[in-house]
């Protein structure tokens, strides 16, 4: 079972992921079309901005994911929204990245099963909630 299985398994209460669960929807917040940073397409840019394009679309495409340490993440990701989330989660900002640079390429892929940004984005928090709980 991967990671994203029992943080999902977590947050269906079948699975002891604990806070993690908390992180998953706080991840799919993040990536929906109401957040602050524009969503899966904002976040796409700052990979972009940041010379990670290849990385995010390769967890996009249907092909291997690529992987991304803590600190290229942080390098990325707006810093006041990463403390946010930290604190938010009970976590120090080093580990959040750590289980974020996990976490996030198996989210993004299992959110893009057709290997594209959908038209429209992804919808809002309840939405993605929903397909990241829907079984393969």
């Amino acid at each position: 079972m991967g990671l994203l299985d029992s943080l999902i398994g977590g947050a269906l209460g079948q699975g002891g992921a604990g806070g993690q669960g908390d992180l998953l929807g706080m991840v799919a917040g993040m990536l929906g079309n109401d957040a602050p940073g524009g969503g899966l397409a904002g976040l796409v840019r700052s990979f972009q901005q940041g010379g990670l394009g290849e990385v995010i679309q390769s967890w996009i495409s249907t092909g291997q994911n690529l992987p991304i340490s803590a600190d290229q993440l942080g390098g990325v990701l707006d810093s006041d929204l990463v403390r946010q989330m930290a604190g938010k989660a009970g976590l120090s900002t080093s580990d959040l990245m750590g289980q974020l640079s996990q976490m996030l390429p198996q989210v993004v892929d299992k959110l893009t099963p057709q290997g594209s940004l959908p038209e429209g984005g992804l919808g809002n928090l309840g939405d993605l909630l929903g397909q990241l709980m829907r079984p393969r």
